[in-house]
């Protein structure tokens, strides 16, 4: 049996230990030593080098000015970043993580209103745990107990308004995952399309290659792709690194980029 007050509790727990975290992360953050954790792009882009390199042993792995504590916070607007703008600074990841948050609130704000404004009521308009206790006297309850589905008398015709608003938020939250997925294929469509091509971004793992007493690895491999995609296939090159394994790398004709095949023969 849940209180307000067990309620109050949990949330002022729950309150106090997301700030702690929050606190923890933006300290941390300042750190030397977590430099290359939380900007990683910007090593990969060489616009900021590692303050580990230079200063004393302390300086290395504990930041000593005071004064940047006193905007640990300064992160925070970040967050109010165009979307190309916070992908072309932080990453895509960065983006599709912030993207997470609204989309909870996308998916559960239209839901609780509607559950306070139908299933509340319903549930709350009834006096089935009233009557169950005065049947039995070790029955205890709440009035966060009077708004649950527990409150409806059995047999009562309002369990089809819990039937019907079940699949309703399931029909939102499916509708909304679907729109959102689009949406996040199609930045990462479009991220792929205008970074410079990489061979990482063409990596297919192939294992257990099957062996051919006819044909090497190297022969069946090209006669696989020039058989059955012959308008792609440009060229390829096995590489052995020991007696059973090898990476194959493919070039695919209309772009001339190159494509890492990682397997084991037979």
């Amino acid at each position: 049996m849940a209180t307000l007050g067990d309620i109050g509790l949990a949330a002022t727990i729950n309150i106090l230990s997301a700030f702690a975290f929050l606190l923890a992360f933006a300290i941390l953050r300042l750190q030397p030593f977590n430099d290359r954790v939380y900007f990683p792009k910007w090593y990969l882009k060489g616009v900021r080098t590692s303050p580990t390199i230079s200063g004393s042993f302390v300086h290395k792995f504990v930041n000593l000015d005071f004064r940047s504590y006193m905007t640990f916070l300064q992160w925070i607007p970040a967050l109010k970043m165009p979307e190309p703008e916070l992908i072309d600074h932080a990453g895509l990841d960065s983006a599709v993580y912030l993207r997470i948050y609204l989309l909870g609130l996308k998916i559960f704000a239209p839901i609780c209103l509607l559950a306070f404004a139908v299933l509340v009521p319903v549930n709350w308009t009834n006096n089935t745990l009233e009557v169950e206790a005065t049947k039995a006297s070790d029955l205890e309850f709440s009035a966060i107990d009077k708004i649950s589905i527990s409150n409806i008398p059995t047999g009562s015709n309002k369990f089809w308004a819990h039937l019907v608003m079940a699949y309703m938020f399931t029909f939102w939250t499916c509708y909304v995952l679907f729109k959102e997925y689009a949406i996040i294929a199609s930045m990462r469509l479009h991220f792929l399309a205008s970074e410079k091509r990489r061979p990482d971004q063409f990596t297919v793992l192939v294992r257990n290659v099957p062996a051919d007493p006819d044909e090497s690895t190297y022969e069946l491999v090209e006669h696989f792709f020039l058989v059955n995609h012959p308008e792609h296939f440009l060229t390829h090159q096995a590489c052995f690194s020991t007696p059973r394994s090898y990476n194959l790398c493919l070039y695919h004709r209309s772009e001339h980029i190159f494509i890492y095949f990682t397997g084991i023969s037979a």
